[in-house]
């Protein structure tokens, strides 16, 4: 009895000393060690799913841990064989690998299911996230550099960072509502909207496209999404702390552009159009992952009953495998988002959008891949923000070409000055660079006295935003209409893709030159780009005469009311401002359009035929006229003399030159009339109704007029209760008298 109370005493103290010793990893998988020591390794195999074969899932060990993990994404079951919970758990995450595996991520659009999974858009290559497993026991030295406290212990990897430690329920349920989660992230719009159907554990046939028996909460609260794009964004930024990345420099109450360096990027936590396609967007998505977000997106709304959208669909395609890793490209199917794609602007199918933070603007170029593309890469370019350049780099921009707007600041400049610059951003992709600098150098060549100062170079030659007080360099409409004024190249080509813009609003001195006379065109290409810079040399200086003029007319105001010791007129002449924008005017360009390519639309528009010699016509396509004859009668030439003295007779109000028209007497006549009451409706109205009135006092008139001309049905012997007729008898009409009762004498 006393032997027997002596070994229960024992083993009791002993299994305390060996609970107690339980949280420490090093206990943990030395337990592991001797419960396991019975246990035969086997080798993986395949096995079949929906009559696809699937590999084994990849095992991990301290030589392809690093190397494996540091390509896309992998979730990663670190287990022991010993564990019950490991053991319990394994066929659920063998046969949720299997589902995720075999299943077609495009089911859920209006894609082609894959033949094969080699496919880039199998579940593998489309969302690049992969399944695998670490044996602990084995690897034991690893998994405690890993952190693992506990089995099993679920953790997803990207590029080789932990980005999260899976805390959920150890269940089927609850690990694919994290997979969810996560694959919804990499591709924004892919997953179904009611969730996922899971299979039974083990089981080896499955209809994926089945509906799953609760809805997911996403669908019943949109924010569900956005709250959980938010927590994966904080995981990233906190990991890219803890790793010592360097974050953007927020803009302060004075802020200042770093000069010798430029600014570090912030390493994404989700890399932009990881497979190169255009991922369906549905209302939740777009505004989880577009509205919300501040990553660049490239977005098509389109109707699938749409020729031009059908015709679009494969350049987009070919354009988003392009702008793989650059940048997010989606599309909207309107017919099925009626609400979004009224809610986003779109009237005409199809429809593209460049989103940023929030913002956007509308893409109206040519549909071509190549153009398309170019704006791609633009939007990249010009989306990651306004870039700081020092005087070489300015240079290296200069040769490229490109029309390129200058912002200088200082140390004055403030964080709002900033902000609006920032802002302009959006509107420039795809027509010029903006860039900052504080480069003294730069400013000592622009001759720049005053900060902030915006101005552009084309070819060389400075033009210079006016504004008049500091606020207006925060007046970004009218920054952008001066912006939309100048940021073509002095001398352009007239093309199918900036016609439109080139014309548009403006006096147009375009050039009608053949590329097959080589040095005729080179010296006609000379010719009107000396005659645009002198113009543009004498508007500068017509603007600032005329500024200074109403300067002199304020002061003369002012010291007129100081003489009189008027002070009420005193602070009327203070108070007056001088509101004189260059841009106001209708602006005068230069272009040159190959007459030999647009051989047909120049002479039917312009009555010019290329292979008679170049010319020169001046065109106002507002009003669907141009002139083509300077004040002598003759053709105006490719001359700088001939074009400048024909301009100012030209945009005089009214021209002293007669002009031409572009169209028919018919299609003239309905053109003013339209134009007639699009720019002056209220006198349109008023013509509108005086002309009705009038039409109605006639009808009047004429009805008075057949009335006393017995036209009301009287009779030839007016005998009817208004006494018409012709035949009247001064009153003793007797028999005649249609029935009167009165007496007669």
């Amino acid at each position: 009895m006393k032997a027997s109370l002596l070994r229960g005493l024992l083993l009791s103290l002993f299994s305390i000393s060996a609970l107690a010793a339980d949280s420490s990893p090093h206990t943990l998988f030395k337990r592991a060690e001797q419960d396991v020591a019975a246990n035969d390794e086997h080798e993986p195999s395949s096995t079949t799913f929906n009559g696809i074969e699937v590999p084994p899932q990849k095992e991990l060990d301290p030589e392809n841990f690093k190397s494996t993990i540091s390509d896309g994404y992998w979730f990663v079951k670190q287990f022991s064989p010993s564990c019950p919970h490991c053991r319990r758990i394994a066929p659920e995450w063998q046969t949720l690998y299997e589902y995720y595996y075999t299943s077609n991520p495009l089911s859920s659009s209006s894609a082609k299911s894959l033949d094969t999974q080699v496919s880039m858009n199998s579940f593998t290559g489309f969302y690049d996230f992969h399944f695998a497993s670490m044996n602990c026991l084995a690897y034991r030295d690893l998994c405690i550099k890993l952190d693992v406290k506990y089995f099993p212990t679920f953790a997803l990897y990207h590029e080789g960072e932990l980005v999260e430690q899976y805390q959920g329920e150890k269940t089927m349920e609850g690990l694919n509502k994290f997979i969810e989660e996560k694959l919804e992230l990499i591709r924004p719009g892919s997953r179904p909207r009611n969730g996922v159907k899971l299979p039974e554990p083990g089981a080896t046939k499955f209809d994926t496209s089945a509906e799953p028996d609760v809805p997911e909460a996403k669908d019943k609260d949109p924010v569900a999404g956005a709250k959980a794009g938010e927590k994966h964004n904080e995981q990233v930024a906190q990991l890219a702390e803890k790793n010592g990345e360097e974050k953007k420099p927020g803009a302060g109450t004075q802020a200042q552009a770093p000069k010798e360096k430029p600014e570090k990027p912030e390493k994404p936590g989700v890399i932009y159009n990881p497979q190169g396609t255009s991922v369906p967007l549905v209302a939740e998505s777009f505004q989880k992952f577009v509205t919300r977000s501040r990553d660049p997106w490239f977005v098509k709304f389109y109707a699938p009953w749409c020729h031009h959208c059908q015709a679009l669909a494969p350049a987009w395609l070919a354009m988003s495998k392009e702008m793989k890793g650059k940048l997010n490209v989606g599309e909207v199917n309107c017919e099925l988002e009626k609400r979004l794609c009224k809610d986003a602007g779109v009237k005409a199918f199809p429809t593209m959008y460049f989103f940023k933070g929030g913002e956007k603007v509308e893409y109206q170029g040519l549909r071509g891949l190549g153009d398309l593309v170019s704006y791609a890469q633009k939007a990249v370019d010009t989306g990651a923000g306004v870039q700081y350049v020092d005087e070489a780099k300015f240079k290296a921009l200069e040769e490229t070409g490109e029309v390129i707007f200058l912002y200088f600041f200082d140390h004055a400049t403030t964080a709002e000055d900033f902000a609006a610059l920032e802002r302009l951003t959006l509107s420039l992709i795809g027509h010029a660079r903006l860039v900052k600098t504080d480069s003294p150098a730069l400013a000592e060549r622009f001759k720049i006295s005053t900060w902030p100062r915006l101005l552009v170079v084309r070819d060389g030659r400075p033009t210079y935003f006016n504004a008049l007080a500091p606020y207006d360099m925060r007046d970004n409409p009218r920054v952008l209409n001066w912006m939309r004024s100048v940021w073509l190249p002095i001398v352009p080509e007239l093309t199918a893709s900036n016609a439109q813009e080139l014309m548009d609003g403006k006096f147009v001195v375009l050039g009608v030159l053949s590329q097959k006379r080589s040095d005729e065109f080179r010296l006609g290409k000379l010719e009107l780009k000396n005659a645009a810079l002198e113009w543009m040399d004498k508007q500068t200086q017509l603007f600032r005469l005329e500024r200074q003029e109403l300067r002199d007319a304020k002061q003369l105001r002012i010291e007129e009311a100081e003489d009189r010791d008027d002070q009420r007129a005193l602070r009327a002449a203070k108070s007056m401002h001088i509101n004189i924008h260059e841009e106001d005017k209708k602006q005068v360009v230069f272009a040159w359009v190959d007459g030999d390519f647009w051989d047909r639309w120049v002479r039917t528009s312009y009555g010019v035929d290329v292979r008679d010699g170049e010319r020169v016509i001046i065109s106002d396509e507002d009003n669907r006229r141009y002139w083509d004859a300077s004040s002598s009668g003759a053709n105006i030439m490719v001359s700088r003399t001939s074009i400048l003295e024909t301009i100012p007779l030209v945009i005089s109000d009214p021209p002293k030159l007669k002009s031409k028209s572009t169209i028919g007497v018919f299609e003239a006549t309905f053109f003013h009339t339209r134009s007639f009451i699009s720019n002056h409706r209220i006198l349109s109205v008023i013509i509108f109704i005086f002309t009705i009135i009038a039409s109605y006092v006639a009808y009047r008139k004429r009805s008075i007029r057949r009335v006393n001309f017995g036209y009301n049905g009287g009779g030839i012997l007016g005998n009817n209760a208004n006494g018409g007729g012709f035949f009247r008898l001064d009153g003793k009409e007797g028999l005649l008298n249609g029935g009167s009762t009165g007496k007669v004498d």
